[in-house]
């Protein structure tokens, strides 16, 4: 959805997953959210009765849609669709936000779990629920390449993980080097699992 046809409802759920990523839960405020979505203080309450904790919860739960929507583009996308070239792409939206912008802003699904332990069991929840959605959206992937669904599952629940963690490694090092490495180690591994198959 285009930053202009976001009405502000959605503005301020998008800021917040935006401000997640970058800052932590617990850093990030209301009136912060308000102002990066330009709109005004009052319509927090109307829109979010619940809170914080409610517009944390729809942030997360946002984030968690957007990378299984992608995923799923990834899919689509690729010509000779494979399992390595899935990831790489996965792989490879992370490394070219960090060229372009640096390593100030991480998963806010992973966000919002990091800071579970000051936060809300609704948050943890959430966060629960999105990588949920993201694996479930990255296994389908791999059951259209033919892989059975409970080994898509395990695979899904393996690449997400090495992202995540390269993530983390990446942000530390502020480099690309660790999500590199876990794409050239990983993807040739995916793929002999697929040939497998035949």
């Amino acid at each position: 959805m285009a930053e202009s046809v976001r009405g502000p409802r959605e503005r301020m759920v998008f800021s917040a997953a935006q401000l997640i990523r970058r800052d932590g839960v617990t850093a990030t405020g209301m009136r912060e959210v308000a102002a990066h979505a330009g709109a005004p203080r009052g319509s927090l309450q109307h829109y979010f009765p619940g809170g914080k904790e409610q517009l944390v919860g729809e942030a997360v739960e946002w984030a968690g849609r957007y990378a299984g929507k992608r995923a799923t583009r990834y899919l689509a996308e690729l010509a000779e669709p494979s399992p390595s070239l899935l990831f790489a792409a996965m792989v490879r939206q992370w490394t070219d936000e960090f060229e372009a912008v640096g390593f100030g802003g991480g998963c806010p699904v992973a966000a919002a779990t990091v800071d579970c332990s000051d936060s809300t069991e609704s948050v943890r929840a959430a966060a629960a629920a999105a990588f949920g959605r993201w694996a479930s959206s990255v296994a389908a992937a791999l059951v259209a390449l033919g892989f059975p669904p409970s080994r898509a599952a395990a695979l899904a629940t393996l690449m997400i993980s090495a992202i995540e963690g390269a993530l983390v490694l990446s942000r530390a090092h502020h480099s690309t080097a660790p999500l590199v490495a876990v794409d050239r180690e990983l993807g040739p591994f995916l793929d002999a699992e697929w040939a497998a198959l035949a």
